[in-house]
C-alpha cells in the first residue's frame, strides 16, 4: 500500500489516519509528509498508526504524540504497548535536547522501545531502555520496518548510531592504510585520494538524495552497477562532482582519482554505512581532525587547532549575524567552520522565535477563523523560510555562506581540505583560498573584518628572499572585475598597494620588521608578521583571537611587538595554555591565547592624544638634566678640538652619543609608563591547567567553557569568569 499527500486547494490537507481534512499549518504539513514515509518506505499500515494521540499517563490533554505505531494491528486492538513514538516539528523549529526529552518521555509513558524526532531538516532515531533511569535513551541508525522479526529488531537495537568521532577517525585511518598498502603512496598522496573519494560521497549524497528517501547511494552495489555504464565509475562521479564546484577551484580541472578499481571498491565498502550529510557537523569535524593528527602528526597536524581551543576562542569573541570573519592561516578550517555553525544556530533560533511569536499572536486573535489562522501562519512560515534558504541570493543564510566567511592558507592541501570540510559542514567555502595569508585576495584586505580568529604557524621565518611574485597576484580579468564590483574602491586600493610592491620582500609591506637604514630587511618570525597582518585586516572596533607562543608575551627582545599591538588595540584577555595543548599536533611550544579589540575612532584619538602628552611630559622631566649634560660634553668636545686632542674629542663624542641614546630609552620607558597610567583599562588574565585535550590527543577535563567535563574543583569556567569580568571587573582586583 502506498499513500500520497492530498490537498483540497482551499488551504487544507487530508489526514489519512484520522480520515478528515485539516488546516495546513507548517506543523501539519511535516506530519502528513512524514506519514507518507512511514507507510511508503517503512511499510506500516494506516491501521497500525494513531495520530495526535493523547498520552494518558501524562495526565494532560496537551501531551499528544504525533504518531504512535504498533507492531501489528492486533497489538493496537488489544491495547498493547506501541513499538514507536514519533515527534514531529515544523521545519523552522530547531530540534534540540528538549525535543529528545519530550520524545523519550512519551516513549516512557507508553512503554514504546523506540522514538523518532523529525522535521525535514533532521530526523533522529532512538531506542529506550525502560530498565534504566532517565536519561535512558540512545541514538541508533534507524527504526524497524513493518513486519521486522524479533531477531531484526534486537539487531537494530544493538546497533547504536556508531558514527562517533573516535570510530570514524579509525575508519578514515583504515581507508588511508588501504591506499598506502595497495597503491604504495606516501601519506600525503594517500590523503589526497581519500579526500577525493569523500568529496564524491558528499556530492552524491547532496545531489542524489530525493526528498526523504533514506537510501544509501554510496555503496559497492551502486558503484558496481555504474561499472556497467562507465569504465571508471568513481572517477566519472568525481568529474561530475568537480563540475558542481568548478568555480571554487577545489581540484585542478585535469585532476582524477588515481586508484585501481579494486582499491576504490574497498574504500567504498568501508564508507558505505555512513551518511555524511546526516551526520552532525561536530562529529565530522572532530573525526576529521583526529584522523589528520594521527596520520600526519607534525607534517600536517600543525594545520589544525584542537577543538576545545577552537570552541573557547569562538565563544570568547562572541560572533553575531552579519559580522565578517577571516582566518588568514585557516589550515583545515576549524575556526571558520565552528563560527559558521554558531551563527547559523543563532539565525535558526531567531527565525524560530519569530515564527512562534506570530503563532501565539494568531492563536490569541479571536476574530480569526481556524482557516484564516492556518493560512496566515503558513504564509508567515513561507516568508521566514525564504530568509533561511541559502540558494536565494540576499537571504540570511546566503549572506552567511557567501559574504561573511573568509580564509586563506598557503598550503594547497590544507586550503582544499578546508573548502571540502566547510562543504560538508553546510558551506561558507567560497571565501576560502589557497593563497599567501599576507597578501590581499578576494574579500580579504585591510580594514574589512569584524572578527579575526587564527592560529598562525610558529617558529618559521619570513626571509628577505620571500618576495611578492607575479603568480601570487595575477587573476583573470573577469574575476578581478567581479571582486572590484563586489568590494568597491577599498578593494582596488588594497590590491594597488600589493601590486606596487611586486618583486619586493613580503616583509616590506609591514612595519614590524626592523628596517635599518641602508640595509636590507632582515628575516622576521612568521607569527610576528601575522600579528600585524591581523590588526591591519580588522576594521575599527574589530576583535582578534590569536594563538601565540608565550615568548611574544614575555621575551624582553620582543617588547617592541607588544607595544606595537598596544598602540593599536585594547587587550581584552590573555589565557595561558598548558605545555601539552599542541603536542598532539606535533608542536611542543607553550602557547597563550590573546584577545584584542582594535581601537575605534574615538579610542584612536584618545590614545594618540595621551601618547603625545606622555611623551612631552617625559621629555620635560629630563629636559634640564639633559641640557646640562649635553652642554658639558659639547664643551669637552670643543676644548678637545681646540687642543687638537683627537682621542679626547672622539671619547667625548662617543660619550654624548651613548648618553643621548640612554636618555632616549629612559624617556621612552617613562613615557610608556605615563601612557599606560593615562590610558588605563582592566585586562582579563587566566592560567588554564585542563583544556579538554591531552598530549596524546585524548579527551580530557576542560575548564575553559561549560561542558560535561568541567573539573570537579572548578566552580566557574574561564569563559563564565570572562563574561562576569566584562560586566564588572572590579571584584577581580579586590
Amino acid at each position: 500500500m502506498t499513500i500520497e499527500l492530498k490537498r483540497d486547494g482551499k488551504g487544507r490537507i487530508w489526514s489519512q489516519v484520522r480520515k478528515m481534512w485539516l488546516h495546513e499549518t507548517p506543523e501539519e504539513r511535516v506530519r502528513q509528509e512524514h506519514l507518507c514515509v512511514l507507510v511508503n518506505e517503512y511499510g506500516y499500515a494506516l491501521e497500525q498508526i494513531a495520530e495526535e494521540k493523547a498520552v494518558a499517563e501524562r495526565g494532560s490533554s496537551n501531551a499528544r504524540a504525533d504518531f504512535l505505531i504498533w507492531r501489528t494491528v492486533q497489538d493496537r486492538t488489544n491495547r498493547l504497548k506501541p513499538l514507536i513514538v514519533v515527534e514531529c516539528k515544523a521545519d523552522n523549529v530547531t530540534i534540540d535536547q528538549n525535543t529528545y526529552t519530550q520524545g523519550s518521555n512519551y516513549a516512557q509513558y507508553t512503554g514504546a522501545p523506540f522514538f523518532v524526532t523529525h522535521n525535514n531538516r533532521e530526523t533522529k532515531y532512538f531506542k529506550v531502555d525502560h530498565e534504566r533511569m532517565a536519561p535512558n535513551y540512545d541514538e541508533i541508525e534507524n527504526i524497524p520496518h513493518a513486519g521486522a522479526s524479533e531477531k531484526k529488531i534486537e539487531a537494530l537495537m544493538a546497533r547504536l548510531k556508531i558514527f562517533k568521532e573516535d570510530e570514524f577517525a579509525d575508519l578514515l585511518g583504515r581507508c588511508h592504510d588501504i591506499i598506502r598498502n595497495r597503491e604504495h603512496l606516501d601519506p600525503a598522496a594517500a590523503f589526497d585520494e581519500i579526500a577525493k573519494i569523500l568529496f564524491v560521497k558528499t556530492g552524491m549524497e547532496r545531489r542524489l538524495r530525493l526528498g526523504n528517501i533514506r537510501k544509501n547511494l554510496f555503496t559497492t552495489e551502486f558503484v558496481e552497477e555504474q561499472k556497467a555504464l562507465y569504465n571508471d565509475p568513481v572517477d566519472t562521479l568525481f568529474r561530475e562532482t568537480k563540475m558542481d564546484y568548478r568555480a571554487d577551484l577545489i581540484f585542478q580541472s585535469d585532476e582524477k582519482i588515481n586508484l585501481k578499481y579494486a582499491t576504490v571498491i574497498a574504500i567504498v565498502k568501508e564508507l558505505e554505512r555512513y551518511n555524511l550529510s546526516d551526520t552532525s557537523e561536530d562529529i565530522k569535524g572532530i573525526a576529521f581532525e583526529r584522523f589528520l593528527g594521527r596520520t600526519f602528526r607534525g607534517e600536517i597536524g600543525q594545520f589544525f587547532t584542537p577543538r576545545p581551543i577552537v570552541e573557547f576562542m569562538v565563544r570568547m569573541v562572541n560572533p553575531k549575524e552579519g559580522e565578517i570573519v577571516c582566518d588568514p592561516a585557516s589550515g583545515s578550517g576549524g575556526f571558520l567552520i565552528r563560527l559558521f555553525e554558531l551563527v547559523r544556530q543563532q539565525i535558526m533560533a531567531d527565525a524560530d522565535q519569530e515564527y512562534q511569536a506570530h503563532k501565539i499572536r494568531f492563536e490569541a486573535d479571536g476574530s480569526l477563523s481556524d482557516a484564516d489562522r492556518a493560512r496566515l501562519l503558513s504564509e508567515k512560515f513561507e516568508e521566514i523560510q525564504k530568509t533561511l534558504d541559502p540558494s536565494i541570493e540576499g537571504s540570511r543564510m546566503w549572506a552567511l555562506s557567501n559574504r561573511c566567511i573568509y580564509g586563506t592558507d598557503a598550503n594547497d592541501r590544507m586550503a582544499r581540505t578546508s573548502k571540502m570540510n566547510m562543504i560538508m559542514h553546510g558551506d561558507g567555502h567560497g571565501g576560502v583560498h589557497h593563497h599567501n595569508g599576507f597578501l590581499n585576495v578576494n574579500g580579504i584586505f585591510e580594514g574589512r573584518f569584524d572578527i579575526i580568529l587564527t592560529n598562525p604557524p610558529f617558529g618559521s621565518n619570513v626571509e628577505p628572499s620571500d618576495v611578492i611574485l607575479e603568480s601570487e597576484l595575477s587573476m583573470s580579468s573577469d574575476v578581478e572585475r567581479l571582486y572590484e564590483e563586489r568590494y568597491g574602491e577599498q578593494y582596488k586600493d588594497a590590491r594597488a598597494r600589493v601590486n606596487a610592491a611586486k618583486g619586493q620582500p613580503i616583509a616590506s609591506l609591514f612595519q614590524l620588521p626592523k628596517k635599518e637604514k641602508g640595509k636590507t630587511i632582515s628575516k622576521v618570525k612568521t607569527e610576528i608578521l601575522f600579528i600585524e597582518r591581523c590588526l591591519d585586516l580588522l576594521k575599527p572596533g574589530g576583535r582578534l583571537g590569536i594563538v601565540l607562543p608565550e615568548g611574544i608575551f614575555n621575551n624582553p627582545s620582543l617588547a617592541y611587538v607588544r607595544e606595537f599591538a598596544e598602540d593599536r588595540a585594547k587587550i581584552l584577555a590573555v589565557v595561558s595554555l598548558p605545555q601539552e595543548t599542541f603536542m598532539s599536533s606535533g608542536a611542543s611550544v607553550k602557547a597563550s591565547l590573546l584577545f584584542l579589540r582594535k581601537f575605534d575612532d574615538q579610542e584612536r584619538t584618545d590614545f594618540d592624544t595621551k601618547k603625545v602628552s606622555a611623551q612631552a611630559e617625559a621629555e620635560a622631566m629630563y629636559a634640564n638634566e639633559m641640557a646640562a649634560e649635553r652642554e658639558r660634553l659639547e664643551s669637552v668636545i670643543a676644548n678637545a678640538k681646540m687642543g687638537r686632542d683627537t682621542e679626547g674629542r672622539k671619547a667625548a663624542q662617543k660619550e654624548l652619543t651613548s648618553y643621548e641614546k640612554q636618555m632616549g630609552e629612559r624617556i621612552r620607558a617613562e613615557a610608556r609608563g605615563l601612557l599606560k597610567r593615562g590610558f588605563d583599562y582592566p585586562v582579563f588574565m587566566y592560567e588554564a591547567e585542563k583544556v579538554g585535550i591531552t598530549a596524546t590527543a585524548e579527551a580530557d577535563d576542560n575548564e575553559l567553557y561549560p561542558n560535561p567535563r568541567v573539573p570537579a574543583e572548578v566552580d566557574t569556567t574561564a569563559l563564565e569568569l570572562y563574561r562576569e569580568f566584562e560586566i564588572d571587573p572590579t571584584p577581580f582586583f579586590v
